[in-house]
């Protein structure tokens, strides 16, 4: 090895790990969520915008958006075999994120290669499919991995970066996706967002999880004791801890008022570009230039507020907040017909509403996180995420179903009936008595496998 190599291996080994340093957790987190966001900024949301751009009809659209959510809902499937199968040298969830962060540009590639998407949107949907099961392993690793090093009072904070950093590169992605698709064709727009998350790859590989891990497989390092603690050795003991925890009555309600919240979201995120295109004759780019400029305001809005509102308030009372919020939005919309075709009027709805979404999945997002059991944390707080993204396909079908027999006032009301549903079932949640009862399973838990930790 020659002395330049000498010296950039010591600089990699001097960085801290991402426990032992908040503002570089923080960072990574951004990053990490940012890369997230590219690729569903092009298949969430430029694709459906441009599918209705092109004549494609309402059921299509929500059918593509519909199914193309449906990997988010069997996260739940890898979740175990996260838990149970790491390379502990590497990190207990590291190793799982570069390996996602790989895929997804991998599967990208794939997409730009489809032939003729427009007319093809069976397979556009399949390859589509491809991109968000990559995105599960990277997502279900990176949430874990706060769960397991972030502090419980830094995790709303943490919650909103995370979030508010995708929601910037998901605006970003979308933005500039859809105006590369008009301008240069959608192969060549999709094969950028690939060679972009080969970047935000860099991060995951010259960070450790925990110090003295190893960086790559054949690299100097070994098993950290903290990951070692938390490991689950067999699949008996995996399931059985997940059990107790769905016994506890807090872990329901937040699944049910998760499915709600999420449910809504997608409802309307697929409800925008149907109505503002098919309705009142926007077309794809305009749309795509409004949603992700309001989508980017709500987003740096996010990460400035939300960590914020979180410690000040609470995230119960933040997320019955923005509920009420929501639903009275969507109400005034509902009864504001006459304004609809005024682009300012309709801009403004958007914009306000996407800062509502911003701050509701992050509250969600801290919510569920405040309530997992770090020893299994990938499933436990895959099963709320499974039911979080199980109702994004809800949400969108529900779309296609009402708009064949309503109109768009009724449809609208719906919606705001849905948050409101959510708001006052909150109320129910206990945190902290949650937090006592995950307490006293970990130390069962230690007290029955003393000894063979």
């Amino acid at each position: 090895m020659n002395s330049t190599e000498t010296v950039s291996s010591k600089k990699l080994n001097a960085l801290p790990p991402l426990s032992e340093h908040p503002v570089l957790r923080y960072a990574t987190f951004v990053v990490l969520y940012f890369s997230q966001g590219i690729p569903e900024g092009i298949t969430i949301f430029a694709i459906p915008a441009w599918m209705a751009m092109n004549g494609k009809s309402a059921g299509e659209i929500a059918g593509y958006s519909a199914v193309i959510m449906i990997p988010f809902s069997l996260k739940i499937l890898l979740a175990p075999f996260m838990e149970r199968f790491t390379f502990l040298p590497m990190g207990r969830r590291r190793p799982w994120m570069l390996f996602g962060q790989f895929g997804i540009m991998c599967s990208l590639l794939a997409l730009s290669f489809v032939p003729d998407p427009l007319n093809n949107v069976a397979l556009l949907t399949t390859v589509a499919v491809s991109v968000h099961i990559f995105i599960m392993f990277q997502d279900i690793a990176t949430d874990s991995l706060v769960i397991d090093i972030v502090p419980l009072e830094q995790q709303g904070k943490a919650n909103s970066l995370m979030w508010g950093s995708k929601i910037v590169g998901t605006s970003l992605s979308l933005g500039l996706g859809s105006w590369l698709i008009n301008s240069y064709g959608f192969s060549f727009a999709v094969s950028i967002m690939a060679v972009s998350i080969l970047f935000f790859m860099v991060v995951p590989l010259v960070l450790r999880e925990r110090q003295g891990e190893r960086l790559l497989p054949w690299s100097a390092g070994a098993t950290s004791p903290d990951a070692a603690l938390l490991a689950i050795d067999s699949w008996g003991k995996l399931f059985k801890s997940f059990k107790q925890v769905l016994l506890l009555r807090n872990i329901w309600l937040l699944v049910i008022i998760t499915f709600i919240i999420m449910a809504a979201v997608h409802y309307m995120r697929t409800l925008l570009p149907i109505f503002t295109i098919k309705s009142l004759g926007w077309d794809n780019v305009f749309y795509s230039k409004t949603y992700s400029t309001s989508n980017l305001i709500g987003g740096i809005i996010g990460m400035v507020t939300g960590g914020i509102i979180i410690y000040r308030f609470g995230i119960v009372r933040m997320l019955q907040s923005i509920l009420l919020v929501t639903a009275i939005l969507v109400g005034i919309m509902a009864f504001s017909n006459a304004f609809w075709q005024d682009k300012s009027f309709v801009i403004g709805f958007i914009a306000c509403i996407n800062i509502c979404i911003v701050l509701l999945n992050i509250g969600v997002l801290a919510l569920a996180m405040q309530l997992c059991w770090k020893r299994i944390s990938a499933m436990q707080f895959t099963f709320c995420m499974t039911v979080f993204n199980g109702a994004l396909a809800a949400g969108a079908a529900l779309v296609g179903l009402l708009r064949n027999h309503f109109g768009w006032q009724t449809i609208f009301v719906v919606f705001s009936s849905i948050v409101i549903l959510a708001m006052l079932l909150l109320k129910f949640i206990k945190v902290k008595k949650h937090l006592e009862q995950v307490e006293m399973l970990e130390q069962n838990y230690l007290k029955n496998n003393a000894g063979r930790l």
